[in-house]
């Protein structure tokens, strides 16, 4: 591994360990941000730029670190921002430290996979050439899986940058918005899990698997 590599990994367990040894994740916990809504919304108002700033930068730190979070920053952008803008914000720092997770993966780990499975690869690489996006659409669509999951393991692909950007803005608006206006009712929330219903669950692996279907569908009307 060379030098780079070393020191950015350095530094990605630096900031990780200092998260949890310090317990931040306290902070971003449904009992604090009920707790300091008021305070959070009353600096804000002061501050509106300033407090923009601040939130995107916490949230694009949280995603590309793959630290636990997101689900309530996102509320938070909800109670501070409102739907309109709290959406707007979300989806641009979402999309961002997802794809700096994305290339930090890339650059710590492709070369290593690359060496170990190369044949492996190259087939998982041409796949994602022909249709990685649209795969990573439809996972994109179905938030029950880990999005950092997500953003690390298309790392180690071919994937291009302006497309994973692109997908995963586009992809993961539906949750945002969801999460979002659920963070403007704060206070009738009791647990992160009454947010997504089994309801809105099913409706969500709808939306991911229709565009499978409608393109296999159209593939097999195509081929007659």
């Amino acid at each position: 591994m060379t030098s780079s590599r070393i020191i950015l990994l350095v530094f990605i367990a630096a900031f990780i360990s200092v998260f949890f040894y310090f317990d931040l994740g306290h902070y971003l916990s449904l009992e604090t941000l009920k707790a300091q809504q008021s305070a959070i919304e009353n600096y804000r108002a002061a501050n509106p730029k300033f407090a923009i700033a601040v939130y995107m930068l916490v949230y694009v730190a949280v995603t590309g670190l793959s630290l636990p979070g997101a689900v309530i920053l996102t509320l938070t952008g909800g109670a501070i921002f409102g739907v309109l803008w709290g959406t707007l914000i979300v989806s641009f720092a979402s999309s961002i430290g997802a794809t700096l997770a994305f290339l930090a993966a890339r650059f710590l780990f492709r070369d290593t996979v690359k060496a170990k499975f190369g044949a492996r690869l190259k087939a998982i690489d041409d796949g994602v050439a022909k249709e990685g996006g649209f795969y990573l659409f439809t996972l994109r669509l179905v938030p029950v899986f880990p999005f950092f999951m997500i953003n690390l393991l298309m790392g180690l692909t071919n994937m291009r940058i302006g497309t994973f950007y692109g997908v995963s803005q586009v992809g993961m608006l539906a949750g945002t918005a969801v999460y979002v206006n659920a963070g403007t009712q704060l206070a009738k929330i009791d647990s992160l899990a009454g947010i997504l219903s089994p309801q809105l669950l099913i409706s969500f692996a709808l939306l991911g698997i229709f565009p499978w279907l409608a393109k296999k569908t159209a593939s097999a009307i195509g081929d007659k």
